[in-house]
């Protein structure tokens, strides 16, 4: 019997190596890849993978490989979409094919995500969550019972900032947190270091950071999950096992509270206040499977609508200081429409065209979403002559798309009238289409955070004037930059914010309640 007391790991990995290079010679593909930046033997393309914002790396393909580009990284396909058209062919129209999400080791599996609408697999449970958030919340006309509840938090977002301008971005989390929690849960936030808020925000940010595209070398060799924490580089380790305890309590807790407010109230004979969760939960006795899927349902709600809707508010105050000549035509047309002596509503929306120009260029030129998530396909395909083996994943330049100059004239510029046709020019293309995602996996959520960016826009700019900041006689013009990361932040900026009038300032104090 020969003993093998020589064989080294060296040895191993170059057996591997053979055995795979062998495998791949004698391989026939139906049609080539796309075209792509050339690899290497076993990595393949792990040094061409951006670790930060990837969206600028795929542009760039884009102009040496066209709209559809191609990369093998340790043997997994990537293909990197780079215009509408072939986002469009693929995810949409072959959307049976198209709809699955690939497996992120870091985000999905070990900090548990992978429960979440946004990286659910294609399937039963998908189609669960799908339905009742469509049913709920999917619809312009679906919303409106929500409506009351949008344009009261809103009116207290007005005087928080009225209060403290230089605190806008946290007024802005704060709002969209409690818009979004007592739409989720029926739960009213406090004034103040509400804990649901806080919770969400910290679960949002480690989303963001946990699923960004060549973050974390896990998800290129999802192996290394098997590796001990002490193990040296294996601190994604502590940071996924920190997470997964935040993910779990964002879960768990808020669905906890509606149940004991749910017992209480019924004990008292008193009314529930509406909510997502009570929708799902009413007059109907649920297994714990089904208790699960609402829990992870009304957390797919708020991940799909609370960080973005942040991020596209926060980009129009940055829109409105960089572009005074935008806020003036804007607040024109609110004067006129509106008045002067009411704030905006829902009920003024179609008679506001600037306004909703206005909307969709903010969702072009920040692009919340830039690289969206990954899709995976589940049959092998051909498309425009190329081969997309099973088990591919799709990455949509959402970015791109929103910034291709052959689309948008001056894509650096904050332009509403793009999408009105003025001077006999048709409008550009509409950005929404893009922007929520494509095919069965488009946001379910749009509607929700549409209209929440669309009243904060209406009434802030209906009692407040944006401008740059003056500090020791220097204006101070901001920054126009985005945070890497699977959602994208405009970096912080400072701005003045000031009452428009004495009547702007009477609006702002009105009492408002539930």
């Amino acid at each position: 019997m020969l003993i093998f007391t020589n064989i080294t790991w060296l040895d191993l990995c170059l057996a591997g190596a053979g055995v795979y290079l062998v495998k791949q010679a004698f391989r026939k593909n139906p049609a080539p890849y796309p075209p792509g930046p050339p690899g290497w033997p076993l990595i393949g393309n792990v040094a061409d993978m951006p670790h930060n914002k990837a969206w600028l790396t795929f542009a760039k393909w884009r102009k040496k490989y066209g709209d559809i580009s191609h990369v093998e990284v340790l043997g997994r396909h990537i293909i990197v979409l780079n215009s509408v058209e072939a986002a469009m062919a693929l995810l949409d129209k072959k959307s049976s094919v198209y709809s699955d999400r690939p497996v992120l080791t870091m985000g999905g599996e070990l900090v548990g995500w992978k429960y979440c609408m946004g990286f659910l697999s294609y399937g039963d449970r998908f189609r669960y969550y799908r339905k009742n958030i469509h049913r709920i919340i999917g619809s312009r006309a679906a919303m409106a019972v929500y409506e009351p509840i949008e344009e009261i938090e809103t009116r207290r977002f007005l005087k928080r900032v009225f209060a403290k301008p230089e605190q806008l971005q946290a007024h802005i989390r704060h709002t969209a947190g409690a818009i979004i929690l007592r739409i989720s849960h029926g739960y009213e936030v406090k004034e103040n270091n509400d804990r649901f808020v806080d919770l969400a925000d910290r679960a949002m940010d480690q989303l963001s950071r946990s699923t960004d595209t060549g973050a974390f070398m896990v998800d290129i060799m999802p192996w290394l999950a098997k590796v001990p924490e002490w193990f040296p580089g294996a601190g994604f380790k502590c940071l996924a096992r920190e997470w997964r305890q935040t993910l779990e309590e964002l879960v768990e807790a808020p669905h906890k509270l509606f149940g004991d407010r749910e017992l209480n109230t019924s004990q008292a004979a008193g009314v529930a206040p509406v909510s997502f969760t009570s929708n799902l939960l009413k007059g109907r006795t649920l297994s714990a499977e089904e208790d699960n899927m609402v829990k992870w349902s009304a957390v797919s709600l708020y991940t799909g609508g609370a960080d973005t809707t942040v991020s596209t508010i926060y980009s129009i105050f940055l829109a409105m200081t960089l572009f005074p000549d935008v806020q003036k035509k804007a607040q024109a047309e609110i004067d006129a429409v509106v008045g002067t002596d009411r704030l905006p509503s829902f009920a003024d929306r179609n008679s506001l065209p600037y306004i909703e120009a206005l909307m969709k260029e903010s969702l072009r030129w920040n692009v919340v979403v830039p690289i969206g998530i990954p899709h995976c396909v589940s049959e092998d395909d051909i498309y425009d002559g190329y081969y997309i083996p099973k088990g591919s994943l799709i990455i949509p330049n959402i970015w791109f798309m929103l910034n291709d100059p052959q689309t948008y004239a001056n894509p650096s510029q904050f332009n509403p009238e793009r999408f009105l046709g003025n001077d006999g020019k048709d409008p550009e293309c509409e950005p929404r289409t893009i922007s929520f995602g494509f095919g069965r996996r488009i946001c379910p959520g749009l509607h929700l955070a549409d209209a929440s960016v669309w009243l904060s826009t209406m009434m802030s700019l209906a009692v407040f004037d944006i401008s740059k900041i003056v500090e020791n006689g220097v204006e101070h013009t901001p920054e126009v930059d985005s945070s890497s990361g699977a959602i994208s932040h405009p970096k912080p900026f400072k701005c003045f914010i000031k009452p428009r009038s004495a009547k702007a300032i009477a609006l702002i104090q009105e009492d408002v309640n539930y």
